[in-house]
């Protein structure tokens, strides 16, 4: 029966770890099996990648004393991670060879060996964190944002939100801009592009007034950027006319956008607000303005954890706090809408655009590239996870290219945009019935409870086996219990034209 739930197992083990430094279970395997390279590759959706990472011949079947589980860190909090009904779940997948594919890809006419960027935030801040990133394999990087001053940042300014025993669904941050001086800032792109000159630097500027936008963008350009940013965005910002205050106004996203083109020829990005009803407004505007492309999403103004004992918000500073921007897996559907949104949009359907907001694995980044993005930046994966993350974000995508023969990653751009279309294109004319794996379900009656209390009172319980029946005549098709059975034993089934 347990061969049922494989799926369901691997993944609740695999979310039980702790993802260590160092990891002592990889130390303490005397086969030296990668214990903390595959179960990290599972935990990114990477599971070829993780059976790729398998020894020919899997130890842990003859491995009585079990010392990874004896040395896992986990097991000081309760109970160590199972690593090796981790193993024994995946020995039997065939390993997948990986084919020769290009990630390269040309993004506003600049040169990029993947997709992957770290977004202008503090993952990108000095010198040694993007030279540490770029050793390990991150093509390029927006550099957190620049301006002509320096704010004055509050303690502490991180705030996460969970639901029930997943961390990190969404993230808050009150931080500003970079808090290094300008001349720091110059030094630490100029070294940069010394050393690391295959890599694409984004600078991330942000003025207070059209002759700072022009002096930013000039001084920027000197120092060897590859691109200008304009951070039209930042929801947090002190001052009113920065930040999600200019990406808001059309009027100003034009006017900073031509002040930025004078100081440059490079390319420029205009990073896009989402706390706007339409972003296709001003992105018209920049593009019009002289913007080579667009960014887009950043984060979204929110608060969150409003303490019941004392009424603070998160995160708290001497009991208050502000609006802050929502970022991480979250925010990820609002992000591939107003993706979508300007891809569909005339004036804006061959604009490149660099896509953010929620990219945590390789199957996050291909739904933004077939949503037409051409490029991906990454923040809060990377504060969760480390820089590490990108091993399996190139290789989770190489081998899904691969896979379905795809030789280069431009080949997946822009493929799931005809899929998406306007409600009243639907079908509407037939329905798709669920269909119950008895085998499969272990009559926990949850289907039965959201179908009659929100959907369409179209299951009942047999009294013979305590296991849903389907009313076929009040069933709408709607998919409720598809979506919340916790045993995967509800599918799809057949569709059949409405009588």
């Amino acid at each position: 029966m347990s061969s049922l739930y494989k799926d369901i197992t691997l993944r609740e083990d695999v979310a039980g770890c702790l993802l260590c430094r160092d990891a002592p279970c990889t130390k303490a395997c005397p086969y030296m099996v990668e214990v903390d390279k595959i179960i990290r590759s599972l935990r990114f959706e990477n599971k070829a990648g993780s059976v790729n990472k398998l020894p020919d011949v899997l130890p842990c079947d003859t491995c009585e004393d079990k010392p990874c589980k004896e040395a896992c860190l986990k097991g000081k909090l309760n109970t160590p991670v199972q690593i090796d009904r981790i193993m024994k779940n995946i020995s039997d997948e065939t390993k997948i060879k990986e084919k020769e594919v290009d990630l390269s890809i040309d993004f506003c006419n600049v040169h990029c060996e993947n997709p992957f960027f770290l977004s202008s935030s503090v993952v990108g801040n000095n010198y040694e964190m993007v030279a540490k990133a770029f050793e390990m394999g991150w093509s390029g990087v927006a550099f957190k944002t620049i301006g002509l001053f320096v704010p004055k940042e509050v303690s502490p300014r991180f705030a996460a939100l969970t639901k029930e025993n997943v961390p990190f669904v969404g993230f808050k941050n009150i931080e500003q801009i970079s808090d290094h001086t300008l001349e720091e800032n110059v030094g630490f792109i100029k070294q940069l592009k010394k050393n690391y000159p295959t890599k694409v630097i984004v600078a991330s500027i942000m003025g207070q007034n059209e002759q700072e936008w022009t002096k930013l963008a000039e001084i920027m350009t000197e120092a060897g950027a590859d691109i200008i940013e304009c951070n039209f965005s930042c929801p947090q910002m002190v001052e009113e006319g920065l930040g999600s205050d200019v990406g808001q106004n059309p009027e100003l996203v034009a006017i900073y956008t031509k002040a930025t083109r004078k100081g440059t020829k490079l390319p420029i990005l205009a990073k896009m607000t989402p706390n706007v009803g339409r972003m296709e407004v001003p992105a018209m505007a920049a593009m019009e303005a002289g913007a080579t492309g667009i960014a887009a999403i950043n984060t979204i103004k929110s608060i969150m954890n409003v303490n019941l004992t004392n009424f603070e918000s998160e995160p708290s500073v001497e009991g208050k706090t502000s609006i802050g921007g929502y970022s991480g897996k979250a925010v990820k559907p609002i992000a591939l809408r107003f993706i979508n949104d300007m891809k569909k949009c005339e004036k804006l359907k061959n604009a490149p655009i660099s896509g953010m907001g929620g990219i945590e694995t390789w199957r996050d980044a291909c739904e933004f590239l077939t949503l037409g993005c051409e490029n991906l930046q990454i923040t809060t994966s990377v504060m969760q996870y480390g820089y590490r993350i990108i091993d399996d974000l190139i290789n989770g995508l190489k081998l899904y290219l691969s896979s379905n023969d795809y030789k280069s990653v431009n080949d997946i751009i822009g493929k799931a945009l005809p899929n998406i279309v306007p409600a009243d294109k639907l079908e509407r004319d037939s329905i798709c019935y669920p269909r119950f794996d008895m085998e499969k379900c272990i009559g926990c009656g949850r289907c039965y409870l959201s179908c009659y209390d929100g959907g369409h009172q179209a299951i009942k319980i047999s009294e013979k086996n305590n296991k849903p029946v389907l009313i076929v005549n009040k069933c709408v098709g709607c998919q409720l219990c598809v979506t919340i059975c916790p045993a995967e034993a509800i599918k799809q089934g057949k569709r059949l034209p409405k009588k």
